[in-house]
């Protein structure tokens, strides 16, 4: 009988514990609920490309601010722009490209920024502000820009044989291209070659460039994504056309891989930060912006990325071989001919899409 009193007791006193314990919870849950309007929320969430901020630098801003960071990452700016849209998660930054910041500003996706507590505008080139897509910066502040350019192999082409974009069309280079899966990107390329606008809205002119990349198709090798990467630094093929920064790994894989930006015109483009009209915390928002246009925090994210940074106070801290390298800082001149991807709407992007899914169709 003792034995059988004692377990009531052991069994009782537990039921009291756990009675306890979910009486705190629930006190603690009806508390964060009735948080006071306008007090303090310790925590930034944030949305941003995969492996495009260092680590170090968020434990940073952490330690500093007293922000816990929530980090969630995107692998397309359609993915990105629909979950924020369904509005599922309540992000409080987010990093858009150009085109992207366009179309969420029309869709009242994007919160105005106050200028007034932005403490780092001074930093920022002047050339990479004020782009079309944002007037005046309304909505958003660059984090990384770069270009659209042509990788070569050195024991393949010979230093000075690319020039143009139309150089591409050279029967030496037959199976010796690589693309990037990207219908934007490579009606850009045909369409420069030609002399014509990469946000052309023209029907005869689209499928003029139709035409000019089906000859191209004998030289290509592969239209291929990520992977890109891998086979440049395995020596697949002695082009490939790809951006900046993937530019960058495939050189630091390979000391045979060079990087150039045609001459002639082409893309230039921004990766900016933005606050979504859903936040939940603006303030942590800004506190991250002021955070990242600090110049020693700027140039240590463009050397962890190996993107180009459009703060002009960070770029003069980066060592010499970087900042005065044509490849990744382009001179003003070549900066002034490359364009911004503009939203074309649906129906123009859709023009894009199928002109390029017929390409791909040719092999």
């Amino acid at each position: 009988m003792k034995k059988i009193i004692g377990l009531v007791s052991i069994v009782s006193l537990v039921l009291v514990v756990l009675m306890m314990v979910n009486l705190y919870l629930e006190q603690q849950k009806m508390a964060a609920l009735k948080q006071p309007a306008g007090q303090k929320i310790q925590k930034l969430t944030l949305f941003n490309w995969g492996d495009y901020l260092d680590p170090a630098l968020l434990k940073q801003f952490e330690q500093e601010s007293g922000y816990q960071v929530d980090y969630e990452t995107f692998d397309s700016n359609e993915a990105m722009y629909t979950k924020i849209k369904q509005g599922g998660t309540q992000y409080d930054l987010a990093i858009p490209s150009d085109y992207m910041i366009a179309k969420m500003k029309a869709d009242n996706l994007l919160m105005p920024l106050d200028h007034q507590q932005l403490t780092g505008l001074k930093n920022y080139d002047p050339i990479f502000m004020n782009q079309p897509f944002d007037r005046h910066n309304v909505y958003s502040i660059p984090y990384f820009w770069g270009t659209l350019g042509i990788v070569y192999h050195d024991q393949m082409v010979e230093p000075g044989e690319l020039q143009t974009w139309h150089d591409l069309w050279n029967p030496k280079y037959a199976r010796n291209i690589m693309l990037i899966d990207s219908a934007r990107d490579i009606m850009a390329l045909a369409l420069v070659s030609s002399g014509h606008s990469v946000n052309t809205k023209s029907m005869p002119t689209l499928a003029a460039a139709q035409g000019k990349l089906s000859t191209l198709m004998p030289n290509v090798k592969a239209i291929v994504a990520d992977e890109m990467k891998t086979y440049m630094a395995q020596n697949e093929a002695a082009i490939a056309v790809a951006y900046s920064g993937d530019a960058a790994e495939m050189m630091a894989r390979n000391e045979h891989l060079h990087y150039m930006v045609p001459r002639g015109g082409g893309n230039i483009w921004f990766d900016n930060m933005v606050i979504p009209t859903t936040a939940r915390n603006p303030q942590a928002a800004y506190a991250f912006i002021n955070f990242m246009s600090r110049p020693e925090n700027a140039a240590k994210n463009a050397a962890y990325v190996g993107y180009a940074t459009p703060n002009i106070v960070a770029k003069q801290a980066l060592p010499a071989a970087i900042r005065q390298d044509p490849a990744w800082y382009p001179d003003r001149k070549t900066v002034a001919e490359l364009e911004v991807y503009m939203d074309l709407g649906p129906y123009w992007t859709g023009r894009y899409n199928d002109s390029f899914l017929e390409f791909k169709m040719i092999n």
